[in-house]
C-alpha cells in the first residue's frame, strides 16, 4: 500500500505542475501572435479538436497525457529554423517537456505493466494520432514557415489547456 500511495502522490505532484510550467516556457519563446499571420490562421482547419477529448477513466487520462506530451515534444523537435523564436527558450521548453515525459513514465510504469487496453483508450490513441498528424501535415504543407509555427504554437497552447483538464482528473 505504501508503494500505491507513493505512486498516487507522485502523480498528484506531477499533475499539479504539469501544464503551467510548459505553457509559460512556450509563451517565452515568442511574444504576441504576429499580425502578418492572422490571415493564414484560417488555413489551419482541424477536423477535430483535442480540447473536446472526453476521457471517463483516470487510467485513460494518464494515457492521453503521456501521448499529448510526447506528440508536442515531437513537433517541437522539428525544423524550427524559420520559427523566429528565442533559441534559449526553445531549448528550455524542449528540456522541460522531456523531463515531464520521463516523470510521467516513471509514475505510470507500474500502471502500464498491466497492459492497459480498452476501447476508450484505443479511441483516444487514434484520435490523438489523427489530431497531431493534422498539425504535422500543416507544418509540412506550409514548409515550416514562421506563420505556420505561430499558428501551431497557438494550437499547442490549447493542448496545454486540455492537459490541465486531464491532470485535474488525476487529482480526483
Amino acid at each position: 500500500t505504501m508503494r500505491l500511495y507513493r505512486h498516487h502522490h507522485d502523480l498528484q505532484v506531477f499533475a499539479a505542475r504539469l501544464p503551467y510550467t510548459s505553457l509559460e516556457l512556450m509563451k517565452k519563446m515568442r511574444g504576441n501572435f504576429p499580425s502578418q499571420c492572422i490571415n493564414e490562421r484560417a488555413a489551419f482547419k482541424h477536423t477535430q479538436k483535442v480540447v473536446e477529448l472526453s476521457v471517463s477513466q483516470k487510467e485513460n487520462a494518464q494515457v492521453a497525457i503521456q501521448e499529448i506530451l510526447q506528440e508536442i515534444f515531437n513537433i517541437f523537435s522539428k525544423n524550427l529554423t524559420q520559427s523566429a523564436w528565442d533559441g534559449t527558450s526553445i531549448v528550455r521548453f524542449q528540456s522541460r517537456l522531456h523531463q515531464q515525459i520521463q516523470q510521467l513514465e516513471a509514475c505510470l510504469r507500474t500502471q502500464m505493466e498491466k497492459e492497459l487496453t480498452n476501447p476508450e483508450s484505443e479511441d483516444i490513441h487514434l484520435r490523438l494520432k489523427r489530431y497531431f498528424q493534422t498539425i504535422n501535415d500543416f507544418l509540412k504543407e506550409k514548409q515550416y514557415s514562421q506563420c505556420a509555427w505561430e499558428i501551431i504554437r497557438a494550437e499547442i497552447s490549447r493542448c496545454f489547456l486540455m492537459l490541465n483538464i486531464l491532470t485535474k482528473r488525476l487529482q480526483n
